[in-house]
């Protein structure tokens, strides 16, 4: 009401030069405004701020009321008792106080241990704080889960196909199909094995005509090269492609894998493959123009070792599959000269940084 009072007061004075034709012309020209904007709103409802109510109803008596067209009687006396019920609301609010505020260290620990038992309810919960001496309630280790938006029920105990996934990685591979179109227009098949524990991708071949004997043999590489590596794999998903043959199967078998199919039309199950595949037509694929099954063999094995040995993953700490993550860096000078080189992979598809020597 002070700077409504301040500014109407520096208009006042800029009226008292002005004469009496001359207000009437500047009257005539805002009513002609008014006009033009009721033409333009019309069916629309206006809408006025805290300070246009306030200077509207000291104004409301000394006004005609041809000028209040747009405002009734009963709308200032609504704005009237809003503003009465809201100064009653503000001076009728609780002082504060109450029981204190969860300690940050508190609610931290308990997200941390719903995070890593999610078959733990928040009864389970609380009887683990009281073991380590933490003493709260359980209606607050209630609402601490609540906050964070994570059901306090026994309703998150049950187990979804990705963290069956998390818990039996060591022990699990998957393989797909995918195709791509060479700058002619030839259609070519990749096959290719990624391991769901340490992200390691295999790729096993590429043709034009993926018989059952090609595939076979390239299921009998992958047992050689899972033999090499001294990988204890137990499992391989994969989805139902007619092109994967029963012998595939049966060599896989034979070594004690056991072969397990995805749902139909359900690609999460394999999600980790499909994400994989989505990358390496984002990286590689949509970003070179393929000439032939030689040059699509040559460009995947690039990716294959720049995957394998350099690019990091989020699901391994942004560690790379065959290589964990440097110790960091803590001095000072050594940060200040940083001489990292570049090298460049396909042209400059790739690209990886490392020190210099």
């Amino acid at each position: 009401m002070a700077y409504l009072g301040v500014t109407n007061a520096f208009a006042l004075l800029r009226l008292l030069p002005m004469s009496n034709r001359e207000k009437d012309i500047e009257i005539l020209a805002l009513r002609h405004q008014i006009d033009v904007l009721e033409r333009q709103l019309s069916g629309q409802r206006v809408r006025f701020d805290v300070g246009d109510r306030a200077l509207l109803a000291a104004l409301i008596q000394g006004l005609p009321r041809e000028a209040l067209r747009r405002i009734r009687l009963d709308t200032v006396l609504r704005w009237h008792r809003n503003l009465i019920a809201r100064r009653h609301a503000a001076g009728s609010r609780p002082k504060p106080g109450g029981r204190p505020r969860t300690v940050h260290s508190i609610r931290a620990l308990v997200l941390r241990l719903a995070r890593e038992n999610p078959n733990w309810g928040y009864r389970r919960l609380h009887g683990e704080l009281l073991v380590l001496g933490v003493k709260v309630a359980a209606s607050t280790v209630w609402e601490i889960l609540k906050d964070a938006g994570i059901d306090p029920a026994p309703e998150r105990a049950s187990t979804t196909w990705a963290d069956f996934l998390r818990s039996q990685a060591d022990a699990l591979l998957a393989c797909d199909f995918f195709e791509t179109v060479t700058l002619t227009g030839a259609r070519l098949y990749v096959i290719a094995v990624i391991e769901h524990a340490n992200r390691r991708i295999r790729i096993l071949g590429a043709t034009a005509h993926p018989t059952a004997s090609w595939v076979a043999q390239a299921a009998k590489n992958l047992v050689m090269d899972l033999e090499d590596a001294n990988c204890n794999a137990r499992y391989l998903i994969r989805d139902r492609d007619g092109k994967f043959p029963q012998l595939f199967d049966a060599i896989l078998q034979a070594t004690g894998i056991a072969v397990v199919l995805s749902g139909i039309r359900i690609p999460r199950m394999n999600s980790i493959m499909e994400r994989w595949v989505q990358t390496c037509r984002r990286e590689l694929l949509n970003r070179t123009l393929i000439w032939n099954q030689s040059h699509l063999l040559h460009a995947l094995r690039e990716f294959e070792t720049f995957y394998n040995a350099h690019r990091p993953h989020q699901g391994l700490a942004n560690a790379s599959p065959l290589h964990p993550l440097p110790k960091a860096i803590d001095d000072p000078e050594r940060i200040e000269r940083l001489d990292i080189r570049r090298r460049v992979r396909l042209g400059g598809t790739l690209h990886e940084y490392a020190h210099a020597a």
